[in-house]
């Protein structure tokens, strides 16, 4: 019998497929990228100034990625509660 040796996905290489809790609700990777392009990339801590400035520079490019007919999506190791109370602290700014 061979031994599978899994190992992480490359540039290139198709996602692996995931359920995640997110801010906008439920979301499985393989239904959200399905007719699209995926941009998948990580953020640093919620409420940490390098975030902020992430977020907010794809949210301002958010109509060009529409354009391309591509999606965002962060990826943190923060909780859903955490993205919340971010999100909400920087509408209030």
């Amino acid at each position: 019998m061979e031994e599978q040796i899994n190992q992480m996905p490359r540039i290139g290489d198709t996602a692996p497929d995931f359920e995640a809790t997110t801010t906008y609700g439920p979301l499985k990777f393989s239904e959200y990228n399905t007719g699209s392009w995926v941009i998948l990339f990580s953020h640093p801590a919620d409420f940490t100034p390098v975030c902020t400035t992430e977020m907010s520079g794809f949210a301002i490019q958010s109509e060009d990625f529409k354009a391309l007919n591509t999606k965002l999506l962060g990826l943190s190791i923060d909780s859903i509660h955490s993205h919340v109370a971010w999100v909400n602290n920087v509408k209030k700014n």
